[in-house]
């Protein structure tokens, strides 16, 4: 799994949490928020983009994420990332990534 950048998201006034209306995605040791196409992450007072620093190949998924596919599908720039076992898969090339 990668790092993620600390890019935060300036201007952003909403504030995420439980019950704020928007999915949440576990992710490693902090819970993203899927919010207008990319992901958030509350870091100290305020909301960060949620992005992987590199690229990580998920190996050994034989699983085919599409809709109905029984996984949590989050819009994410122009493509849906699928939640699984804790984490993003994102389809890239052949393969899945994790996030």
């Amino acid at each position: 799994m990668t790092t993620a950048l600390h890019v935060p998201h300036t201007g952003h006034t909403h504030e995420h949490g439980s019950g704020c209306g928007h999915v949440a995605v576990p992710h490693a040791d902090h819970v993203d928020y899927a919010h207008d196409g990319h992901l958030h992450r509350v870091h100290e007072g305020h909301a960060d983009e949620c992005e992987p620093a590199g690229h990580t190949v998920h190996q050994g998924h034989d699983h085919q994420h599409r809709a109905g596919c029984g996984h949590v599908a989050v819009p994410h720039g122009e493509h849906v990332d699928y939640i699984h076992d804790g984490h993003r898969h994102a389809s890239h090339e052949d393969h899945w990534d994790d996030h």
